[in-house]
């Protein structure tokens, strides 16, 4: 049976010329410089080292293998001086066979990590910061040397395909299972989420690999946020009577599809997809997050109603994926083919996506492989990156055909450019009403994509508009990177997909400000503050709350524009959020009105010295206080405009 050891902690890391420091896992050495702009942060090559005493095994019964969550962005792997493993690429599980390199006692292991500039590993152009290191973990595995499969793409030689089938009152399940050894048998349990098995069987050998095929009766859907059940496989391989190894996975039992003029439908109806992007950084710490931190993430979507994630721009944690079958989203997976075709980069397009599909199979919530991102914007051979896009989306359907492939494309790319007509579905990368003015473009924009395509699933992988939470404009506009225009643009483009359901996604950018080493907007060089949260997670913007008032159905009230409390006029429009159908507003604790309508509510009153005003829906309510002053707060005015945000493409 395995048995896992963590070799997080104790590691010497040479950073140049510098004297090595300790460091534990999970380590980036990009946390401060990706984050504080000028494009400048340090891309180079590292060095990890730690001794590790050699774990206790059978020589002749057992393997070691060395595994690692995410490694960024390429690195050499070496154990006692010899050469275990290359993996390129830095967001997938990587691990190597390192048995006949341990010797008895202590083991010096060195990781060279390099996110140095090429031509050959994605991803090197892109509007966020490739942060290097070691920044998931790192164990040692004890297995048995007849075991299931660990040297096929990080995954674990445990493979489930589960529909629905009979009015969903039944389940088809396949389960098949790779292995080094043709010997023995597979026996394949199969559990419920409380634990009750609900068959045992031994699966069919060929070779190297077994399968079974069995039903489950009565059984119960992985059915989205509102249900996401999820069943457990687990596979023992038995040889002379004894359980030589055994792996596990959860699986959910669903179907879903996609219509060009009605959208997404799971398990048999129709589920609108709305929610955000989210990219895996934060503040201080670079990519080098704990589960907590994942699971605070995933704890504010959820708060916020989403029930799709678009897992920008690379292969994310499995942590944050098992969040998403347990919490019911729809999840959109990519690789990081993003913004620049490179000529000699396609293996490593391949390598990645082979990794992401044999490592996240198994997820329910994953409903969609994502070929690439913006890859118009710097493309040199146009009819190279079109047949690399060709051979990715073949790739994904040969290697999984129970999902359908999709890619985002950028801007400037236009409703008939070739690249937006391979992949299943099609999604657009538009901030129309932020680059450009005119929120109306988003409407004509959408209408005319499915008037001539009309059999053309569409859908919006990217928009959204900085906010800063302590920039502030009575008479908001495009480019002042205030809450209030943040907050406007969103409710424009609420109401614009409620004008268009024909969408398959809708997706927000961003969830989270992130870092984005080249920027310099709002006043804090080296973000991207387009997110609905701030990047430390403490503060929700209104934008927030506003896509709470839409899609959840936890009762809350919300006032906005709370952090700008100094107003000149001695009048004052006092907006409230809720997914209330009745809102009333006190003033000093006297009644103002009570207005009855969906999500948005606005009251004039008169604003005199400093009032606390109360909005109240039944039990809920929500307090502001504002004052009257006679010149307007600096602090409330961005200084410098910056650039725009174009830099980064430069």
């Amino acid at each position: 049976m395995k048995k896992f050891y963590n070799i997080n902690n104790g590691w010497k890391f040479y950073l140049e010329k510098n004297d090595p420091v300790m460091v534990n896992i999970p380590h980036t050495w990009n946390n401060l410089d990706g984050q504080d702009g000028g494009n400048d942060y340090l891309r180079t090559l590292a060095r990890y080292e730690k001794e590790i005493d050699c774990p206790s095994f059978d020589r002749e019964k057992e393997d070691v293998y060395i595994e690692f969550d995410g490694v960024n962005s390429e690195c050499d792997v070496y154990l006692n001086s010899q050469k275990v493993i290359r993996h390129e690429g830095g967001y997938s599980t990587f691990r190597a066979n390192i048995t006949d390199h341990l010797v008895e006692g202590k083991n010096f292991l060195k990781v060279n990590v390099d996110n140095r500039p090429n031509q050959r590993v994605y991803p090197q152009k892109a509007d966020f910061t490739f942060y290097g290191g070691i920044y998931r973990d790192v164990r040692l595995i004890v297995v048995n040397k007849e075991r299931f499969d660990l040297d096929h793409f990080g995954g674990r030689g445990l493979k489930v395909s589960a529909r629905p089938i009979e009015g969903y009152k039944k389940a088809d399940v396949r389960v098949s299972c790779y292995l080094n050894t043709n010997r023995g048998d597979v026996r394949i349990i199969v559990s419920d989420m409380e634990g009750k098995e609900v068959f045992c069987q031994n699966a069919g050998r060929s070779l190297n690999e077994a399968h079974l095929e069995c039903c489950i009766h009565e059984v119960e859907l992985w059915d989205g946020i509102e249900r996401p059940y999820l069943y457990n496989a687990k596979a023992q391989l038995v040889i002379d009577g004894e359980v030589a190894d055994e792996v596990e996975t959860r699986f959910g039992v669903r179907d879903f599809h996609y219509h060009p003029k009605t959208g997404f439908y799971l398990n048999g109806r129709s589920y609108a997809l709305h929610g955000v992007s989210r990219h895996q950084d934060r503040k201080g710490l670079g990519n080098a997050i704990t589960d907590e931190m994942h699971k605070e993430d995933m704890d504010l979507i959820c708060e916020m109603g989403a029930n799709t994630i678009r897992l920008a721009h690379y292969q994310h944690s499995q942590t944050f994926y098992d969040l998403c079958d347990e919490r019911g989203m729809i999840v959109w997976a990519e690789i990081p083919y993003i913004s620049e075709h490179m000529l000699e980069g396609r293996a490593n397009t391949i390598s990645q996506m082979k990794e992401l599909i044999v490592q996240n199979y198994n997820h329910p919530s994953i409903v969609c492989w994502g070929i690439s991102n913006e890859i118009t914007i710097s493309t040199k051979d146009k009819a190279d990156m079109l047949d690399n896009h060709r051979q990715l989306n073949d790739l994904c359907h040969e290697m999984d055909n129970t999902r359908f492939t999709t890619l985002a494309c950028y801007a400037m790319c236009g409703p008939f450019n070739k690249v937006a007509h391979i992949t299943d579905t099609v999604s657009w990368n538009l901030y129309l009403g932020w680059y450009v003015p005119g929120l109306f473009l988003n409407d004509i924009w959408m209408r005319f994509f499915h008037m001539v395509y009309p059999d053309r699933s569409l859908g919006y992988s990217e928009y959204g508009c900085e906010g800063m939470p302590n920039l502030h404009s009575e008479h908001p506009r495009r480019g002042d990177h205030t809450e209030e225009y943040q907050a406007i643009y969103h409710e424009y483009m609420l109401r614009c997909f409620e004008r268009n359901p024909f969408m398959w996604a809708t997706h927000v950018w961003n969830m989270f400000d992130f870092a984005a080493d080249a920027r310099n907007q709002g006043g804090e060089p080296g973000m991207n503050h387009k997110g609905l949260v701030t990047f430390d997670r403490k503060v929700k913007k209104d934008s927030f709350y506003l896509y709470k008032a839409w899609w959840s159905n936890d009762p809350f009230v919300h006032i906005t524009s709370k952090r700008f409390k100094d107003r000149t006029s001695g009048k004052i429009k006092i907006k409230v959020y809720s997914n209330q159908n009745e809102v009333t507003l006190f003033k000093n604790g006297n009644k103002i009105a009570t207005k009855h309508g969906q999500h948005v509510f606005e009251f004039t009153t008169t604003l005199e010295n400093e009032c606390t005003f109360k909005a109240v829906s039944g039990s809920f309510s929500d307090e502001a206080v504002f004052r009257k002053v006679s010149r307007p707060n600096p602090d409330y005015k961005l200084k410098e405009s910056g650039d725009n945000g174009a830099n980064w493409t430069k």
